[in-house]
């Protein structure tokens, strides 16, 4: 994959509207008590990933989170040269996306922030775990540094969807730095936003070696 303008635009455009879509649907929600659900939400998160990763998927691998693109270059399937420019695209999407949000829906108050209900233990060890499941499923289904395609597109956005499913109400689900960094900086509750940036990037990184041992393992059963 050649680096150039476009897998920025890309990665800029997928993050805008994975943050626009999925936060959207829960200020959507709050605004009308509650008519898409939580399980709407969960479905919307799902779907618009697998969305994105099927219309930029060619273009920039359709990261869409700094821990993906981190753990992509810890696996050496990425360049870290490459990291910067990407991770600086999706937070600059992702706080647009915020800002357009916050000037449709002025008096939401969170913006569809990710914020825990249980203690700061548990929305840290969820996120760590969802991001180290969620990675795990990138690097089995993925081609090097990129996510493309109806499987990979199928598996990610499924596995995006069930986690939000049933740990969105105690942690949020973010799973991503960048979804969470958006909605906290335009509303200005940062208070937890610690949880959501380093949990992440920790559970992807766990993701790799495991992905590589499996690799091994793989490849011993087939030798």
């Amino acid at each position: 994959m050649k680096f150039s303008y476009k897998n920025i635009l890309a990665e800029f455009l997928g993050t805008f509207l994975m943050v626009f879509c999925g936060t959207g649907a829960i200020i959507i929600n709050q605004a009308s008590n509650g008519a898409i659900t939580h399980a709407g939400i969960a479905f919307t998160f799902g779907a618009v990933v697998f969305a994105l990763i099927y219309t930029f998927g060619e273009v920039s691998g359709a990261h869409f989170n700094p821990a993906v693109s981190i753990a992509f270059a810890l696996c050496k399937r990425f360049s870290w040269t490459r990291v910067p420019a990407y991770v600086l695209s999706q937070c600059l999407g992702a706080l647009a996306a915020s800002f357009l949000l916050y000037l449709l829906f002025p008096e939401t108050k969170t913006l569809g922030e990710t914020l825990p209900t249980g203690s700061i233990w548990q929305a840290f060890s969820l996120e760590l775990l969802l991001t180290f499941f969620l990675m795990l499923a990138i690097l089995q289904v993925s081609s090097g540094a990129t996510e493309k395609g109806i499987v990979a597109g199928l598996v990610i956005g499924a596995v995006v969807g069930l986690e939000a499913m049933f740990a969105g109400p105690i942690c949020g689900a973010s799973m991503n730095p960048a979804r969470s960094l958006a909605p906290a900086l335009v509303s200005t509750h940062i208070h937890d936003l610690w949880i959501y940036l380093l949990a992440p990037v920790l559970g992807a990184a766990i993701a790799v070696p495991i992905h590589q041992l499996l690799k091994e393992k793989r490849v011993e059963s087939e030798a």
